[in-house]
């Protein structure tokens, strides 16, 4: 199969997988086929201590990732916050990662290639190749590797704004609900209704749909006193929505 078919069959597979999960592991099974390594991963990186194995062909691409987190280094960590491509042809002597890389080593793995994965306005994480020979990637890998994190970086950019966007949905819904119930009880329009979830939200400042949610809890209970839950107290700290 010529690269052009290579391509245009990944594309056509990455459009039919049904999430954005599975849509990101068929992106590390396709990268390993297309440079010849022996493994792919793709980690997010929510924090320099919190990372995610978000797809892996081996177990050992997940180890990988945590002796990162345990050595506090290492070329996937260092694509998030560095420059946008790392590459080693020997992870074993190689200065930059001295406790990684030879830990890594004793997995097998001899060579790394690790680019970021981003968008215009947000760094996610990275791809990462890995090989059991030594000088394994060039610049070609390069290429291939960017044209995968593209794919990698707009499915998961998909996946948040689907997230946030339903996460908005059900908390109108919510707020319509509560407003419903106090302009049923108590005889209010619309804007007053709303004016008293919102007076509520700012006075135990908390976010406008955990009071709309009491609401809804306790409709059977007109005589009940609003009282903030716990989660919602935490998560006040937040901001608003």
């Amino acid at each position: 199969m010529d690269s052009s078919t290579f391509f245009s069959q990944m594309a056509l597979d990455l459009h039919d997988e049904p999430t954005a999960e599975r849509t990101i592991e068929r992106i590390a099974e396709y990268a390993r086929i297309a440079t010849s390594c022996d493994d792919a991963g793709i980690m997010l990186v929510h924090a320099r201590n919190q990372i995610e194995t978000a797809a892996a062909t081996s177990q050992r691409v997940g180890e990988s990732h945590n002796l990162q987190i345990i050595h506090d280094q290492g070329p996937c960590l260092d694509a998030i916050e560095g420059e946008a491509v790392y590459i080693s042809s020997d992870v074993a002597s190689d200065d930059r990662w001295t406790k990684w890389g030879p830990a890594v080593a004793e997995l097998g793995i001899r060579s790394a290639l690790s680019i970021r994965l981003e968008t215009r306005s947000r760094h996610y994480g990275s791809l990462n190749l890995y090989a059991d020979r030594l000088g394994a990637f060039d610049d070609d890998d390069i290429a291939v590797g960017t044209i995968f994190v593209r794919h990698a970086a707009v499915a998961i950019a998909n996946a948040h704004n689907e997230a946030g966007l339903q996460v908005a949905i059900d908390a109108r819904k919510l707020i319509g609900q509560a407003q419903g119930i106090l302009m049923e009880r108590f005889d209010l329009d619309a804007e007053r209704s709303f004016e008293f979830l919102r007076r509520q939200s700012q006075e135990h400042n908390v976010k406008l749909r955990y009071v709309a949610e009491w609401v809804v809890e306790h409709r059977c209970a007109p005589n009940a006193t609003f009282k903030v839950p716990e989660i919602a107290s935490d998560r006040s700290k937040v901001g608003k929505v």
